[in-house]
């Protein structure tokens, strides 16, 4: 396979067996995005859609994704962005600049698993409401 330049978006329920080469297949009901690694690699690369990962933009006939994708667990260690459906290519990441952004990235779900988790004030609050209907 050789490297693609563009993403075309479609939008489906879930993923197909076998991936299409330039498509960025989107499922809103599972909250994921998925594609061929850009450099034509032949792998897949799966971008979960949440506050504290990757989110989308569709404008009506493109779509763009953000942060960036960084492939450094695949052989390729690609990393590119996807801006209205075209991917741009970033710089190669050195093995301290990837360990670095690995711990962002797991401080960043950390936190957003700990807003998303009630607090026993929340929990006794959702009780009471419940037990006054």
């Amino acid at each position: 396979m050789t490297a693609v330049s563009r993403l075309r978006p479609a939008f489906v329920e879930t993923f197909p067996a076998t991936m299409d080469q330039g498509v960025l297949y989107i499922s809103i009901s599972y909250r994921t995005c998925g594609h061929l690694c850009g450099c034509g690699c032949g792998e897949e690369v799966i971008t979960p859609l949440s506050p504290a990962q990757w989110s989308f933009t569709f404008n009506g006939e493109t779509v763009s994704l953000a942060p960036s994708v960084g492939n450094w667990a695949l052989p390729c260690r690609s990393h590119y962005w996807i801006r209205e459906g075209e991917i741009h290519w970033s710089r190669r990441y050195s093995d301290t600049e990837i360990a670095a952004n690995r711990e962002r990235d797991r401080r960043r779900l950390d936190e957003a698993s700990a807003a998303a988790a009630p607090t026993p004030l929340a929990r006794l609050r959702r009780r009471l409401d419940r037990w006054r209907r």
